[in-house]
């Protein structure tokens, strides 16, 4: 038994590592791969898994693994920051997609209580898909990153209270009352979870940090004690991995914990992608092909498009919208256990579950292109999202007057950088496209705009060409180079700063023409800031601080 299992997950890892590395050549995303492994290994195709149930619980641990590290890296003052917005787009995509998926299954044939629940499942989006790519991309911590989470966390609590519900349908019990309980327990688990966060952890990490093994599994022992604790009181491990990441957060160890947890994370996580492939069902693919096609082309085309009319009806950059809603492109993993619940009950038939896999697989393969090449499709359909732009002030653009100093994107680096540009004593003007931001510019009576530094018009009308300094932290290449390539064509003379997420993005940058590149993660807004009081406007002094960095990247 111990040797057929071990040559079965010989057999599912070597035949991932070998298709990675072919679509690692061909540049493609690895979550195809990994799909593609589980296709292969599976029933559908070879059969060579016998152990499934083995493989399920390793994807478990890969999901709680995941949601541990979202947790522990969670930043309270981003999540407040977008808590709102979060909270009444995420409910509110989840109403519009439901009522709009139910048309779309109606349509289709399906009776009203099945076309309802493909609805509903179909609304929430993959925690787990969201939250690595952006995490490859490094763009978590980005405006659109922040809302997806912040979407997620609602969706996921959401999805809780569905599952709930349709547990106590099988039980015979009553709604009500269920909720009542789940309420309770959740105020309960918070508030114990609060305290321990607050007066027992960090003493507990503090004495285990003396050993770095004994730091990790003191951190997967807690992991794995609040995940199934929560379980056990009818949570799910999802929400107690979260949890139990959150509790960590606010430790001094956090970092280290997340680099000793990464690499478990990520084996296991390609584990759940496997089994993912070895759902398919070649006699789902017949019986459903064309309903599947078409729910496809709803959670691809019309959740997106939600999300965007959604976010741009409570003022934000059609841009925001659109990355947010080609995040959330997907189906999430949530909704395979509650097809799979109704069918317990007896609520809807089983072949429900066959047509739920091929949209969840599709729509996850889809996704991670959306998802990889986000700012490039926006670039391209920018033109169709031109009458969304009418928020812009108009009469705020009208008494621009050429600003000396330009600060494109005020959240986290903007923020620390904008006294140094206050000290510079010119005419300085900060550009933002999330409107509390700006909102809050205004209360502080600082000259403030809001619109997409992206938007070559935009750019026009700030008098961007005339302006002897640019700054830009908005962390987005693309953006970046279309900055300095417009400033090239209107022989702009400014000293032009902009940022980067890593050394190989820096040095692009710098061969389009940057003056001087950002890079957080060596230089931080307060250090930045500092330089810039003494640099000024000089671009000769620039350029040496330039030279000092290119040589700090080639060691």
């Amino acid at each position: 038994m111990i040797d057929l299992l071990f040559n079965e997950i010989a057999v599912v890892v070597i035949t991932a590592g070998v298709l990675s590395l072919l679509l690692h050549y061909l540049k493609q995303p690895l979550v195809i791969a990994y799909i593609a492994t589980g296709l292969i290994v599976g029933p559908t195709v070879l059969g060579l898994t016998s152990s499934p149930e083995v493989f399920d619980a390793m994807s478990e641990v890969g999901i709680a693994f995941l949601l541990f590290l979202v947790g522990i890296n969670l930043n309270w003052r981003n999540i407040q920051d977008v808590g709102k917005i979060a909270l009444l787009a995420g409910l509110g995509q989840m109403a519009f997609t439901t009522g709009f998926g139910m048309l779309v299954a109606l349509w289709l044939g399906f009776n009203g209580v099945t076309s309802f629940l493909i609805a509903l499942a179909f609304a929430f989006s993959s925690t787990i898909i969201i939250v690595k790519m952006l995490t490859d991309k490094e763009d978590l911590d980005r405006f659109y990153g922040r809302i997806s989470v912040g979407m997620l966390i609602v969706q996921d609590l959401v999805a809780m209270i569905v599952l709930l519900i349709i547990g106590a349908l099988a039980g015979g019990g009553s709604i009500g009352s269920i909720l009542v309980v789940a309420s309770l327990k959740g105020v309960l688990v918070i508030g114990a979870l609060w305290l321990l966060a607050k007066f027992v952890l960090p003493h507990v990490f503090t004495y285990a940090a003396q050993s770095q093994e004994l730091l990790f599994l003191t951190a997967l022992s807690w992991c794995f004690a609040v995940a199934s604790g929560l379980q056990l009181i009818g949570f799910g491990i999802e929400i107690g991995a979260l949890l139990a990441g959150l509790s960590l957060a606010g430790t001094q160890f956090h970092r280290e914990i997340e680099l000793r947890i990464r690499p478990l994370r990520d084996f296991f996580l390609i584990i759940f992608f496997i089994v993912l492939g070895t759902h398919m069902s070649l006699d789902a693919f017949e019986t459903m092909l064309m309903p599947a096609v078409w729910l496809s082309l709803f959670v691809l085309i019309g959740n997106p498009l939600i999300i965007l009319l959604i976010l741009r009806a409570f003022g934000y950059h059609p841009r925001s919208g659109f990355l947010v809603g080609l995040s959330m492109a997907q189906v999430s993993e949530f909704s395979f256990i509650m097809i799979a619940s109704a069918i317990g009950t007896g609520l809807i038939d089983s072949s429900v579950l066959g047509l739920t896999t091929m949209v969840g697989i599709t729509t996850i393969a889809i996704s991670t292109y959306f998802l990889k090449y986000n700012e490039e499709i926006y670039t391209k359909l920018e033109w169709a999202f031109r009458f969304l732009e009418h928020g812009q002030d108009k009469e705020k653009l009208k008494k621009v007057s050429a600003p000396q100093v330009l600060l494109f994107g005020y959240e986290h680096l903007g923020k620390k950088i904008l006294p140094a540009v206050k000290s510079l004593k010119e005419d300085y003007l900060v550009v933002d496209f999330d409107p509390s931001a700006i909102l809050n510019l205004e209360e502080k009576r600082i000259p403030s705009i809001y619109g997409d530094v992206g938007n070559e018009e935009f750019l026009k009308d700030i008098l961007a060409h005339k302006a002897k300094l640019i700054i830009s932290t908005i962390p987005d290449i693309s953006i970046s180079v279309d900055l300095i390539t417009y400033l090239k064509t209107k022989r702009s003379r400014a000293s032009v700063v902009v940022t980067a997420k890593n050394p190989t993005q820096a040095e692009v940058l710098y061969e389009k023409g940057a003056t001087f590149v950002i890079l957080p993660s060596i230089l931080g807004g307060e250090l930045f800031a500092s330089i810039l009081k003494k640099k000024k406007f000089r671009k000769d002094y620039w350029k040496d601080e330039a030279k000092k960095q290119k040589i700090q990247l080639s060691k």
